[in-house]
């Protein structure tokens, strides 16, 4: 799993919010909330509401479970594979839901990217329209850089189901983005 970047002086933050101190968890809060938040959007094929949804899920466990946090990683660290955690399991829920194809009106707005404004665009479209567990094994593995191991103890699959789910969201991204014959 990638580095998270957090304050040093989490854990007086932490203790403080386990204790009950909401003014401590809203500083924990305002400095978590973008990358949670930006990983739940990318598990959430890009639907804003759905990200917003999540993230204040994921946030509300926090809030839940907080006392028993036990300082064995980071909070980032924790607070992130909670929040992936409430992605996947929301993802699960809706296994059985057709795979929606989204309208421009509901993908992200361009932000930095090395690719301009209308490749980000089809490349966020494209990934909107995978099948939700081909879109959590491509965006936890090449997005947020996690290992096919630990991808397959979250998804409850096998290190080899992982590996072809991402090669088949690969394929099915080429395709969509007319790479692949």
């Amino acid at each position: 799993m990638p580095p998270v970047s957090s304050a040093a002086h989490d854990g007086d933050d932490v203790r403080a919010a386990a204790a009950g101190d909401r003014g401590a968890f809203q500083r924990l809060y305002a400095l978590h909330v973008g990358r949670v938040y930006g990983a739940l959007h990318r598990l959430a094929g890009y639907d804003h509401a759905r990200a917003e949804d999540l993230t204040q899920d994921a946030f509300i466990r926090a809030w839940q479970k907080l006392p028993g946090f036990r300082h064995e990683s980071s909070f980032g660290t924790w607070l992130y594979r909670l929040a992936v955690n409430v992605a996947l399991m929301d993802i699960r829920a809706r296994g059985a839901d057709p795979v929606r194809v989204m309208d421009d009106d509901h993908l992200p707005d361009s932000g930095e990217t090395p690719l301009c404004a209308a490749e980000r665009h089809e490349l966020e479209q494209a990934i909107g329209k995978l099948p939700p567990r081909a879109r959590a094994v491509l965006v936890l593995h090449d997005i947020e850089g996690w290992r096919h191991e630990d991808i397959g103890d979250e998804l409850g699959m096998a290190v080899g189901t992982s590996k072809a789910q991402l090669h088949r969201a690969r394929h099915l991204l080429r395709k969509t983005l007319g790479e692949d014959s």
